[in-house]
């Protein structure tokens, strides 16, 4: 081989070795920008599903709020109707009956002394159970927060979503920091989460950038990372779709409030109901 088929040779290798170099850049672009993708929609869904976890705690505390004392008053007249009936039959199965009507309305003994209030015949307390899981003892005033609640909780996830970022530390105090966004929009507290974007616009020092992934094992290991959460969060939402609470909120996902508004009216009608039912055994006496 003369010289000059030497230096033509190793220039054709030279430029198929830079023509590989730029396919495997660009193949690693676009795997990147995939990458990219799966994120920004894996933090989408997860503001979808802890909305919903949200909305779902918010309904189980009101609906204990707001329905509570109506069923245990409906419980109360139950067991007083049975009672009725069974001092007037004298029938042992009436008096069992009577018997098992009473022990549904009655408080366990001496828990509640005993916890001071904490624990009553269902489990914790209302405020109780807030304290323990850190949420606010006060209930929310609403299920779904406000529409500008809800546009500042989602926003700020976005920017401070945990994920953005590969270090530990600022995953640590991104993850703390979406910690207080939940509980505010879980409070629907508006004046809380626009004083939260404040403070993360106003942040000590700057933010590191984004995960940087060099390698396409590291970007294919991200995405099965990403594919992996998102199915863990898929079986969260049907959890919380397949609950008692998650149920009755696919009754009226325009308007939950509505919902816990149609069902105390039925409570009510019920209560009338047997009140009229136990004064016509009284007076029948």
């Amino acid at each position: 081989m003369t010289t000059g088929e030497e230096h033509e040779a190793r220039d054709e290798h030279e430029a198929r070795d830079e023509r590989e170099e730029r396919e495997e850049a660009a193949a690693t672009e676009r795997l990147d920008q995939a990458v990219r993708a799966a994120e920004a929609a894996l933090i989408e869904f997860e503001i979808a599903v802890e909305t919903f976890r949200i909305e779902v705690e918010n309904f189980s505390r009101l609906h204990e709020q707001r329905l509570g004392p109506l069923y245990g008053r409906l419980e109360e007249i139950e067991a007083e109707i049975a009672e009725a009936v069974a001092a007037r039959t004298k029938d042992p199965e009436d008096e069992r009956r009577a018997r098992e009507a009473r022990a549904m309305v009655a408080p366990m003994p001496q828990v509640s002394e005993l916890f001071q209030g904490w624990l009553d015949g269902d489990g914790f307390s209302p405020e109780a159970a807030a304290m323990l899981t850190e949420q606010s003892v006060q209930p929310p005033p609403k299920v779904r927060p406000g529409e500008e609640a809800r546009k500042l909780y989602r926003e700020l996830v976005r920017r401070a979503h945990p994920d953005l970022v590969a270090d530990p530390t600022e995953r640590d105090r991104r993850g703390a920091f979406l910690v207080r966004v939940n509980q505010a929009y879980g409070r629907g507290d508006a004046k809380a989460l626009r004083e939260l974007t404040t403070e993360w616009d106003n942040g000590v020092g700057p933010s590191p950038e984004p995960a940087a992934y060099g390698r396409r094992e590291e970007l294919y290991a991200r995405l099965e990372w990403l594919a992996n959460r998102k199915e863990l969060l898929a079986d969260a939402a049907a959890a919380l779709e397949d609950s008692a609470i998650g149920a009755m909120l696919r009754m009226a996902p325009e308007d939950p409030d509505v919902l816990l508004e149609e069902i105390a009216g039925e409570l009510r009608q019920k209560v009338t109901a047997k009140e009229a039912e136990l004064a016509a055994l009284l007076a029948g006496e």
